[in-house]
């Protein structure tokens, strides 16, 4: 006989949505604990809490409401949940804070896809060698352009000065008025001083010094480096940048960055940085690549030199870091890296 059915066998399926409201509401961390990234490793960060040089780095991931927010080395951040350091403890990165310099690069000059490198870095130590392997100007000149668009100030280091005489080459950028420091015998001498109480991003080819100016400028940097990696999920690599303090400040080694890819750059982006030039290049015609006649017949910083407010050795100085610029362009010959 057919079965009789009553309430008990109707299944009602629960709704989706929770029947708590759903709010857009998020809390303000105002108590989060500010902290200085120091390493990314694959969707973690290490990072140095303020105040207290003495607490143990922070491992933190990315809060949810973040997105795909980037984070890298330099960023100041707000940390919340368990800030201790302990082992196997995670906090969270609630909060990044606006950028007051950004080092940037892309993986060619054809490619819009701009890669973060480091923030709020004060310098960018340009690290050539003199000798074994012979300087690179076209190097440098992309790395000052990289400076100038991102609103650091470069510093020119010339290592194995006692392999032979540093000033041929110094000569090339003295009229862009930054500082030209010289090391000797892998010893940091006049540069120490200048990186003291400052954070400096350190780029260079591979055998021009660096890291012997890295493990001199701090001793223990190779038991930091393990001690620091150990932290996060991995092992810091020769291909991720690496925050090592020293005396008030900071040193960001960056290995991995070998070539700058200039896509993102413009000619009035580095012009702008120089502070007495940035008003000039208002009155420059549009479209105007500050390059002198015959590409820009019209450029306003010619019309400075003619009035005696701009040397010429200054303005053909910061013209053949543009000429960099300039080959970095799309259809252009590849150009020294």
């Amino acid at each position: 006989m057919p079965r009789e059915y009553d309430e008990s066998d109707v299944r009602i399926r629960p709704g989706r949505r929770g029947s708590r409201p759903r709010t857009k509401r998020r809390p303000d961390h105002a108590d989060a604990r500010e902290a200085m990234v120091t390493v990314v490793d694959r969707g973690r960060w290490t990072c140095a809490p303020d105040a207290d040089a003495e607490l143990p780095p922070v491992t933190a991931m990315r809060a949810r409401e973040l997105g795909r927010t980037p984070i890298v080395v330099g960023d100041r951040v707000g940390l919340a949940g368990d800030v201790s350091g302990a082992p196997d403890t995670l906090a969270r990165i609630v909060r990044v804070e606006e950028r007051r310099s950004i080092l940037r690069r892309t993986a060619d000059d054809t490619d819009p896809f701009e890669r973060l490198v480091v923030a709020n870095a004060d310098q960018l130590v340009i690290v050539t060698a003199l000798a074994d392997p012979e300087p690179r100007e076209g190097f440098v000149d992309r790395c000052l352009v990289a400076a100038f668009a991102g609103g650091l100030t470069p510093v020119l280091c010339l290592t194995k000065a006692d392999l032979t005489d540093p000033a041929p080459f110094a000569a090339l950028y003295a009229e862009l008025e930054f500082p030209v420091v010289v090391t000797r015998d892998g010893q940091p001498g006049e540069l120490a001083a200048l990186l003291r109480g400052k954070v400096s991003a350190l780029v260079g080819h591979s055998g021009v010094g660096k890291s012997t100016l890295v493990n001199a400028l701090v001793p223990d940097a190779d038991q930091r480096i393990g001690r620091v990696s150990g932290v996060g999920k991995g092992r810091h690599t020769t291909t991720a940048a690496l925050a090592l303090p020293i005396e008030g400040g900071w040193v960001v080694d960056t290995p991995g960055v070998r070539s700058f890819g200039l896509a993102h750059v413009t000619p009035t982006e580095v012009v702008a940085a120089f502070e007495d030039l940035a008003a000039a290049i208002e009155d420059c015609p549009r479209g105007c690549g500050h390059f002198g006649p015959p590409a820009d017949p019209e450029c306003a910083l010619d019309a400075l030199v003619t009035a005696g407010q701009l040397r010429s050795e200054r303005l053909a100085a910061l013209r053949r870091v543009l000429v960099a610029l300039r080959a970095a362009a799309p259809g252009a010959a590849p150009a020294e890296r």
